[in-house]
Formats: C-alpha cells, sequence, structure tokens
C-alpha cells in the first residue's frame, strides 16, 4: 500500500503515517516494493519484509511444537537429544566462535542468546560464570521437550567454546539458566 492508502484505511494524516512507515523501514519491517502512479507524481508502495512475516507469523511456535511431538515418538530419546544437540551446533551458523576470558565469553554467549531474541544477564555463581534469562523464549517446545534445552547448551558450548550445562528453572515460569565452565566437573 501507499502512504496515503494507509492513512485512508486507518484514518491518520499522511504525515502521522509516513513518519511511521519510516520507522519500520529503518527496523526492517516495512521495504519499499514497487511506485503506483498518481496525477501528481508516483508514490512508493510499500510491503512487509520476509523478516517482519517471520517475525509475526503465528504457525511457527505451533509447528514447531508438534515438529518436536512427532519426532520424539518415533525416535528412542538417545536419539531425540542428540538431534536436539546438532540442532543446536548448527544455530551457529558461520558465526565467529567467542574468544578470550571465560568471563569474557560468557559475556558473548549472552550477547548471542539476546541476538536470538532472549533476555540474558551473566552472574557469576560459585566460582563458574552462568547465563541466566528472565524468561524462556522456547517454552512452548521446552515444557514437553527439555531436549530443546539441550539445544541451546550444545549452540552455548560451540559457541564459547566452554562447557556448557543446563540448569533451565521449570515450574510455573520457565526460565533459562546454563553454566559455563571451563571443564567437566
Amino acid at each position: 500500500m501507499t502512504i496515503d492508502q494507509l492513512a485512508a484505511r486507518l484514518r491518520l494524516t499522511s504525515n502521522a503515517v509516513r513518519a511511521q512507515v519510516t520507522r519500520l523501514e529503518e527496523d526492517d519491517v516495512v521495504r519499499k516494493v514497487g511506485a503506483l502512479a498518481t496525477a501528481s507524481k508516483p508514490s512508493a508502495t510499500y510491503a512487509l519484509t520476509s523478516a517482519a512475516e517471520s517475525r509475526y507469523s503465528q504457525l511457527y511456535v505451533p509447528l514447531l511444537a508438534h515438529l518436536l511431538h512427532v519426532l520424539d515418538e518415533r525416535m528412542t530419546p538417545k536419539q531425540f537429544d542428540a538431534l536436539m544437540r546438532r540442532v543446536g551446533r548448527s544455530l551457529l551458523g558461520g558465526r565467529t566462535a567467542a574468544e578470550g576470558t571465560i568471563a569474557e565469553r560468557a559475556w558473548a554467549a549472552s550477547k548471542l542468546l539476546n541476538q536470538f531474541g532472549g533476555l540474558t544477564r551473566v552472574e557469576k555463581s560459585n566460582g563458574h560464570y552462568v547465563v541466566r534469562s528472565h524468561d524462556c523464549p522456547l517454552s512452548a517446545a521446552t515444557e514437553r521437550h527439555p531436549e530443546t534445552c539441550n539445544a541451546v547448551e550444545s549452540l552455548l558450548s560451540e559457541f564459547s567454546g566452554l562447557f556448557v550445562t543446563t540448569c533451565c528453572e521449570r515450574g510455573e515460569r520457565m526460565r533459562c539458566c546454563f553454566e559455563m565452565a571451563t571443564k567437566k566437573r
């Protein structure tokens, strides 16, 4: 749609819509996709970006949850866990592994999870660094399939080069938690 078409549909001024569309363009939510001929000059038409379409899709979560249920029914627990860990490692997608001290790698792992939409912080507990989330962004999957946490554990281990163990909180409110150390205890 054009700015004027959006304004008419939303019953707002063109200037109000233009300001919001500009912000949405900056955030990679909409993009110019063409032009519509008008009496004076062509008006740009806008559409959602593919990133926005996937971000706002309501199908991803139920599809993932059902896929996990089907896989879990068809695989042994050991096979299912191995698959989830492989999926986690593959999420790196060419990202450069973290370097530096244990603390720096723990902070880099936290930042990585935040890039995936998490809201994490790093704490030091019992001489180890812990990446802890305020909630679980995968709770629709982890509630019935804790192996999903193992996928994230494997992602963080591969990325940080540290030994990572899941210490996720399960209950009424699920929260991610990953302890990071230089070696197994």
